[in-house]
């Protein structure tokens, strides 16, 4: 650098206007602001000193807020605060774990004054909504955020961490990585792409997101593409209560909708149902080939156009009457009707161990759990489309695959089937898992041939179990729903034998495809808005005229 660039003064950095706003946003911020610069002299020479200048013009026109020191990383300090990157700006840290891997300038320098602003208030400025999912984090979360100089979206996604980590300051720290000072970083995240967020290691968002999508992923640790607001009315009216946030109950909270109901869907668990963990969907009209939860996503979105969702709330307790009560784990609603979309749950295959060992290789959902076995030996069991798609979503992913069948052929469609023989997935067949075996996890199971009684060990690391689904129907028989021999609720258009109440979906039996299951989700709104108008409990109760 030359001794021209070396002497640059406060108006390099900054325009005597832009100064004067600063001078006087600075005067205003209750609190003053620690800014610590840790550097080597022999690496990035020029940057450190540009950095130096730049927190010292900044020191000068805050008239003091900014209090700026500058160590070398060998200094007592630096270890104190487990900084070894130069150049390296750190926040308030007595308050905050927030820093800075590189040079703030260009678009950068937008999220450098945005954090010197939030923490001269001590306030996130997060919105309602935001604030409420980081106040629910209660685990620690390490953020980087990877921007680059040159990156107009990069301020917005770092802004995001910063807050978070204001709000939550326990919980959340941050680092901003700039590429451009830290290659090494970006090339062992692969950040080539900026920006980049990631928590604990885990990628949770690419591009810049909003405050409410961010916030949402880092509670998650998981990219979110929909955020759903929550409130905190302790009673909720509505015409129609629809308990599952699978395909039948966002697609008849959207028809219910469109026919002029005011209607909620309530879900205990992820919204999608079994789709949000299936590994690809090959078989939805219109759409060739996605991922299970993609096509949730597409879902959720346009059912939020148009339907109040309420993720997270458990119904405990239905009463039936006019209108019907219903109450969840946070608060109650009145509805003239409700729609019972619960779908079905994984069936338990019953073999000793498998509780004992669940979380600890045994799995239901290759989504989930899949990328933990890339390398291992597992082996899945079932013989229809479910075993099928999860052996093969497996396998493509780096584990070793067996698929365990009781029967001699497999229940999967043709297409399915021809492609895990191409794909040279073992079979075995006319056998059972009769107990799951380990110490500390899955080690092996014991097998039993159906044919010939025979009984043999076989090592494994995992077991995933896809044998089928058992209809998620305890609120209805707790209401007095009837239910079909098999398990599933007995329905005639979708009317329950308890005036008011309908049922969508997989918990009706049938068809257990998503398609079948938005077309009873709409048809059951389209009964439903056609009832309400023209209530048929009222017929079957009015008394005879004499």
């Amino acid at each position: 650098m030359n001794q021209e660039a070396r002497s640059l003064g406060t108006e390099s950095f900054m325009p005597a206007d832009v100064q004067a706003r600063l001078k006087d946003a600075f005067k205003k911020l209750p609190y003053s602001i620690p800014v610590l610069l840790f550097s080597r002299e022999d690496r990035n020479d020029d940057a450190n000193h540009i950095l130096r200048q730049l927190m010292e013009a900044l020191g000068e026109v805050s008239s003091g807020k900014v209090r700026f020191e500058s160590f070398s990383l060998d200094h007592p300090k630096a270890r104190e605060l487990e900084v070894d990157r130069s150049p390296t700006l750190v926040f308030a840290p007595d308050r905050y774990r927030i820093r800075y891997l590189g040079v703030p300038l260009g678009e950068e320098s937008a999220s450098l004054m945005q954090i010197l602003m939030l923490m001269g208030t001590g306030q996130s400025n997060l919105g309602e909504e935001a604030a409420k999912v980081v106040d629910r984090i209660q685990s620690p979360r390490s953020v980087r955020i990877f921007v680059s100089l040159t990156c107009p979206y990069c301020p917005q996604q770092a802004v995001n961490a910063v807050k978070a980590a204001i709000r939550n300051p326990r919980n959340v720290s941050v680092e901003i990585v700039d590429i451009q000072f830290n290659p090494d970083l970006a090339e062992r995240y692969s950040a080539f792409s900026v920006p980049q967020a990631y928590a604990d290691d885990v990628l949770i968002g690419q591009g810049a997101q909003s405050e409410e999508i961010f916030a949402s992923s880092l509670e998650k640790l998981e990219p979110q593409t929909v955020f759903i607001p929550e409130t905190d009315a302790p009673r909720v009216e509505k015409d129609l209560v629809i308990i599952g946030g699978g395909p039948a109950g966002l697609t008849a909270g959207i028809y219910a909708v469109r026919s002029g109901l005011n209607a909620a869907v309530l879900e205990r668990n992820s919204l999608g149902g079994q789709v949000a963990t299936t590994p690809m969907v090959e078989n939805y009209p219109g759409v060739n080939r996605v991922a299970g939860k993609t096509l949730v996503d597409i879902m959720v979105s346009h059912a939020l156009e148009y339907v109040d969702i309420f993720p997270r709330e458990e119904v405990l307790d239905i009463q039936p009457g006019h209108p019907m009560q219903v109450f969840t784990s946070r608060r109650q609603f009145l509805a003239r009707a409700v729609l019972l979309a619960t779908g079905a749950n994984y069936r338990r295959l019953d073999a000793p161990g498998e509780s004992r060992f669940g979380g600890r290789g045994v799995s239901y959902c290759s989504t989930c759990d899949g990328p933990l076995f890339k390398g291992k030996n597992v082996l899945v069991v079932g013989g229809g489309n479910s075993a099928v798609t999860e052996a093969l979503h497996l396998h493509h992913i780096g584990v070793g695959v067996t698929l365990v069948h009781r029967r001699d052929n497999l229940r999967a469609q043709e297409h399915l089937a021809k492609d895990l023989f191409a794909a040279g997935i073992q079979v075995l067949w006319s056998t059972e898992i009769k107990e799951i075996l380990g110490k500390d996890r899955v080690r092996e199971v014991l097998l039993m041939d159906n044919r010939t009684g025979e009984a043999r060990k076989h090592a494994t690391d995992g077991v995933f179990i896809a044998i089928g689904y058992e209809p998620a129907v305890e609120l209805a028989r707790k209401i007095g729903v009837e239910c079909t021999p098999d398990g599933f609720i007995k329905h005639s258009n979708h009317r329950t034998n308890v005036p008011g109440v309908y049922s969508a979906g997989d918990v009706e039996g049938g068809y257990k495809q998503i398609v079948t299951a938005t077309g009873q989700g709409a048809e059951a709104a389209m009964a439903i808005y056609e009832d309400l108008q023209h209530p048929y409990w009222e017929k079957e109760h009015r008394a005879p005229r004499a």
